[in-house]
Parts: C-alpha cells; structure tokens; sequence
C-alpha cells in the first residue's frame, strides 16, 4: 500500500495484476478505450461498439492453452487489460490500455510483458499489434520490448484521418 500524499489519511490500495477474465472487464476495457481514443483521436460511436463487439467475442471464445488474458483491478474496477488473441499467426495484441489514475506506475509495462511471456510459453512465434501514430508512451513500451514496425498507413479510421501502425516482436528463440 501507497500512502496518500496528503495526510495521515488511510493507505490506499496497490492495484492488482488479475489472470484472466475479471466481472465487468468488458464493459470497462470499452469504457476506457472509448474515452482514450475520443479524446486522442476523435473516435467515436463504431469504435466504442466494435471494441465492445470484438472484446466480448474473444472472451467468450477464449482458449486457454492459445489467448492471454489479464487485468489490472484497483478498488474493484478494471483499472487495465491486455489480450494476446492466438487464434492466428502471428497471434495479435490487443486491447492493451490503462486507465490515467494509473499510468505511468509501470504496470502497463509489468502487463506487456506478461502477455509476451504468455504468448511465448503457448508456442507463438510471433506477436503483432495495431496502433495509431501519437500514442507516445504506448510506442515507447513497445519499442522497449523489442517490437518493429511492420507497416504503416495513413487514411481515415472511425471517421477520422489518422496513421495506422502495424508492430512486431520475433517471439522465436534466436537460433544458434
């Protein structure tokens, strides 16, 4: 437990890095995703609706010994969510994002790296992600832990002109 900083006031809770699916992640991680990327990049309504859409797919679809699911829950909210979808090759990322009350604690990158370690043990090659040009910090996560850029387009997503980036991690051991 932290203590707040402004008083002999009670600790407050240390958020807490879930294995799987938690009550009410969907609905959070299309909350958070919403926000974000409304205020980011202008999304709106389709993109709320397909992030809730595909996220609720995925779960309920989930293979244990191919996905990768985990939460971060502070106070009993999804506060943070990673996805490893293996149902392709290379599996996917997805639906990585951490709400502001925690960024920059270093739990979105305790998170990725999780999720690489857990795509790795299930025997994936390789790991590769969408993202959008402007995302700084998520690009600087994601270039720390080894991910190059694929490809990368300009165009309009969600109704908006936006640079859509495809990343990749090599998750192979190098050969000897």
């Amino acid at each position: 437990m932290s203590p707040r900083p402004d008083s002999g006031a009670r600790p407050l809770p240390e958020p807490q890095i879930v294995a799987g699916w938690t009550p009410g992640a969907i609905g959070r991680v299309t909350l958070l995703h919403a926000r974000h990327y409304a205020q980011s990049h202008g999304f709106g309504l389709a993109f709320e609706a397909r992030v809730a859409t595909e996220c609720s797919a995925f779960l309920t679809g989930f293979v244990t010994d191919r996905d990768h699911v985990a939460t971060v829950v502070l106070d009993g909210e999804v506060e943070g969510f990673i996805a490893v979808d293996g149902s392709g090759e290379p599996a996917r990322l997805r639906w990585f994002i951490m709400s502001d009350r925690l960024r920059g604690r270093g739990l979105g990158r305790r998170l990725l790296d999780e999720a690489i370690t857990a795509a790795r043990a299930v025997g994936h090659r390789r790991l590769a992600l969408s993202t959008l040009a402007g995302l700084d910090a998520a690009d600087r996560l994601y270039r720390d832990a080894g991910f190059r850029l694929e490809d990368e387009n300009a165009g309009v997503q969600w109704g908006t002109p936006a640079v859509e980036r495809t990343l990749v991690l090599d998750l192979a051991p190098p050969r000897r």
